[in-house]
């Protein structure tokens, strides 16, 4: 088949496909020459499943819309395709010929021979068959490594790349505010700072190989009601926009994301999908973002069906296009007939629809997909003979050597060490009882974004394609001259203690316990952890804590190992455990990066970025809690946690000591510079994490006790000591005052560095002079630390 779109042109290339004149122009021309019709079908997409043959794609059947008539539909053009390869499991290759056909249909199907952009997930990596299922979120605030994320990203993104897909729907910049909520596992952590900057590398990484990123969820999502999904958000403007937008700000700013998806949510009864002031007003107006924003999916109906500020399709259509909103996803539903009948009659102005059109075609040709000699072949079919798709199959390798050794790497860098009394690492141990619902789960490393846990399931005869292999097997290779007994003991949830006798039993004949416990990703309730899977509390699910009790009591060390998507409050066993192991579903290496702990392979370095409850009805609360929200003597709550965000523990000790500040005083558009010198004393290489929290103990309005304005990872050799310097701008002191300004105020401030949010190890007392300053988006965000 031909390698090059079929477009009727004349001698002279139409303004719109040359692209030596500006993007603005060439967009400027299409849209004076389309029809009404023609400018609507670029702001919807069409949500299909790509052919397990190779053929054109077919529309999914989802049972919250009807079917979708593309021979209707594709004469008028198409803007965007959902999923092509995140529907039905495909081989790559023949998911990308698919996608290859479908392109060259819509483009030979509309007379100015546009291509859809072909958008995908990858939360955790590219969510297609067989592609390398990366660590989730949570894991990647657990590295405190943006580097690392942003090498990842910039993987997942070739890989999309190289199959035709050109948008990619993370990251998740949703900031936790209550664990109990499903989707926990999809974030970077409870820390604004920590979100922002790991987002910002996974941006970074995914737009260098030329994907356009999306940041979800423009905003509030996370802060809902007792942690239920798509539940009212109570925030209040103050805790928008310290805690929730600053992530999406830096992203923006440093990140230079393409795409914003607006959030389910509602705000003081204003949804999200129909917010002027914030899609509009704040994103594009206020901060210059220029990109595309797209709906979450069915996200613009719901304004008729879930919220109830539109009478009909056509009310929610016209809302959501005045607030901001570009782009229905995941299929056409308002931005349809709706839509056209609204604008037809009067109701929605046209110069709106050519307001959204003008985003969506200015994105088509940064995508290169108005040039004249744009192709549907992806890159990863150069020479390649499309005839023969049965020849194709195989040929497209979407989780090589290189992704799996990436996904290692994270995975080791993101297991948390919580607790220790020196029985880890393990050494040789001979018998070694294995219990836990977790333990031969290969699944228990995915999460609900992954492609086996999001659709794999649907299709239980096929192979899930990628290798898993199971704490079990990990453990036997790991220590191969021990005999490993293993006994499930209770399931994930289903609260069965029948198998608790024998559990102790095989523990009482070991040398050493370990207990897998955790979760199980899934969606809508199909799991204890992922979108829908909320939790009543954070006490492990089913019968688990029973197992755990029981094992505690067998009078054998036992090491508490969590595959996760959550922090769970795990009882006495923060006293009684050996060892406690928190990992937040690791990914197709983790059960090796483990077991790699357990050994002493490797050093663990992982710090929490979410804290780990101590009692299991304590939420909703994060360490950014105001004076207030500390334990105190008026209430019987103690909410105080058993491992505070930012902890983790090595298998060596680091000495701190030497603080000292260029100067006590600055003005509050200054900076103040500290240095401090970090030993690895103890007798292996080892890696701190250095955290600075700033404490603002007198300001105009409510501070929380600490926040995290800066981190640095520090590898060190035995008997290695380095000096490192932070420079820590008055702008990182900024906070929203009384008139919803962002203000730096004059006055004391504590640096506290840290090993987490509640071990400071130094402290350094500064004062700001001058007046009070006003700064916004455009301020410094990083306290920047090197290293000599």
């Amino acid at each position: 088949m031909t390698a090059n779109v079929a477009v009727e042109t004349t001698p002279e290339i139409p303004l719109w496909n040359d692209p030596s004149h500006p993007v603005s122009a060439r967009v400027d021309a299409l849209i004076g020459a389309m029809t009404l019709q023609e400018k609507i079908a670029q702001l919807y997409g069409v949500w299909v499943g790509a052919s397990a043959n190779g053929g054109e794609v077919a529309p999914h059947q989802h049972d919250m819309e009807e079917a979708v008539d593309l021979d209707a539909l594709l004469p008028s053009g198409l803007g965007q395709l959902t999923r092509p390869f995140g529907t039905a499991p495909v081989d790559p290759a023949l998911g990308a010929l698919s996608l290859l056909r479908t392109q060259t249909r819509i483009t030979s199907a509309n007379r100015f021979g546009i291509p859809a952009v072909a958008h995908e997930e990858c939360l955790a990596g590219f969510a297609a068959w067989g592609a390398t299922a990366y660590p989730v979120p949570l894991s990647w605030g657990a590295t405190f490594d943006p580097d690392v994320i942003r090498r990842m990203a910039a993987a997942i993104g070739r890989d999309m790349r190289a199959v035709g897909v050109h948008q990619g729907l993370a990251p998740v910049l949703d900031v936790v505010r209550d664990a109990r909520w499903g989707r926990v596992e999809e974030t970077i952590g409870e820390d604004p700072y920590l979100v922002g900057t790991i987002g910002t590398a996974y941006v970074q990484g995914l737009e260098s190989a030329g994907i356009v990123a999306t940041l979800k969820h423009f905003v509030g999502y996370s802060a809902s009601r007792a942690g239920r999904n798509l539940a009212p958000s109570s925030v209040g403007p103050r805790e928008r926009a310290d805690v929730l937008l600053p992530p999406f700000e830096m992203a923006i700013r440093e990140g230079g994301a393409r795409s914003v998806m607006h959030a389910y949510t509602d705000i003081d009864g204003v949804p999200a999908a129909a917010d002027e002031t914030l899609l509009t007003g704040l994103l594009r107006d206020t901060w210059g973002f220029d990109g595309t924003v797209v709906a979450d999916y069915f996200g613009i109906a719901f304004l008729k069906t879930l919220h109830g500020v539109a009478g009909d399709f056509a009310d929610a259509a016209g809302a959501a296009l005045e607030a901001g909103v570009d782009i229905e996803l995941p299929t056409v539903k308002t931005f349809g007939a709706p839509l056209a009948e609204a604008v037809a009659e009067g109701w929605v102005p046209e110069a709106l629809i050519d307001r959204a059109l003008r985003r969506v075609l200015a994105q088509k040709a940064e995508l290169g997909l108005l040039d004249p000699d744009w192709s549907p072949v992806p890159p990863a079919f150069d020479g390649a003979d499309l005839d023969d798709p049965e020849a194709l199959r195989g040929k497209i390798d979407l989780d090589g050597p290189e992704n799996r050794e990436l996904a290692r790497e994270i995975a080791e860098k993101a297991v948390v060490l919580l607790s220790n009394d020196g029985t880890l690492p393990l050494g040789r141990p001979r018998r070694i009882a294995l219990v836990g619902p977790n333990a031969t789960e290969p699944s228990a490393v995915l999460g609900c974004y992954s492609f086996p846990q999001h659709v794999g399931v649907k299709y239980p005869d096929i192979p899930v394609g990628i290798e898993l292999p199971d704490l079990r097997a990990s453990l036997t290779a790991e220590f191969p001259d021990a005999e490993i007994t293993v006994v499930r003991g209770t399931g994930v949830d289903d609260g069965d203690l029948s198998g608790i006798t024998e559990a102790v039993d095989t523990a009482r004949d070991a040398d050493i316990v370990v207990v897998a416990l955790g979760d199980r990703a899934g969606l809508f309730g199909r799991g204890t952890s992922g979108e829908g899977c909320d939790a009543e509390s954070l006490a492990l699910p089913g019968a688990q804590q029973q197992l755990l009790d029981a094992l505690l009591d067998s009078g054998t060390p036992v090491v508490t190992v969590l595959l996760a998507g959550r922090p769970y409050a795990l009882g006495r066993a923060v006293e009684d455990s050996a060892a406690i192991v928190q990992s937040f579903f690791p990914g197709v290496a983790g059960t090796r990066a483990i077991a790699g702990v357990l050994s002493g392979r490797t050093n663990p370095s992982g710090r929490l970025p979410v804290s780990v409850p101590r009692t299991p009805g304590s939420q909703p609360t994060t360490y950014l809690g105001a004076p207030l929200a500390q334990a105190s003597e008026v209430s019987n709550i103690d909410p105080t946690p058993a491992f505070g965000f930012g902890h983790g523990l090595t298998y060596t000790t680091f000495t701190w000591s030497d603080l000292t500040v260029d100067a006590e005083e600055a003005p509050t558009d200054g900076e103040f510079t500290a240095s401090l010198t970090v030993r690895n004393t103890g007798e292996r290489t080892g890696t701190e994490v250095v955290q600075l929290y700033l404490h603002d103990p007198v300001a105009s309005v409510v501070q929380p006790v600490r926040r995290l304005v800066g981190y640095t990872r520090l590898d060190l050799e035995p008997g290695e000591e380095r000096r490192v310097r932070v420079t820590v701008p008055a702008d990182v002191a900024s906070f929203t005052g009384r008139d919803g300004h962002r203000i730096v105020e004059p006055g004391d401030l504590e640096l506290r560095l840290a090993t987490s949010s509640t071990d400071t190890r130094l402290t350094a007392t500064v004062t700001l002079t001058g007046p009070v300053r006003v700064v916004d988006h455009t301020r410094r965000f990083h306290a920047e630390f090197s290293v000599e």
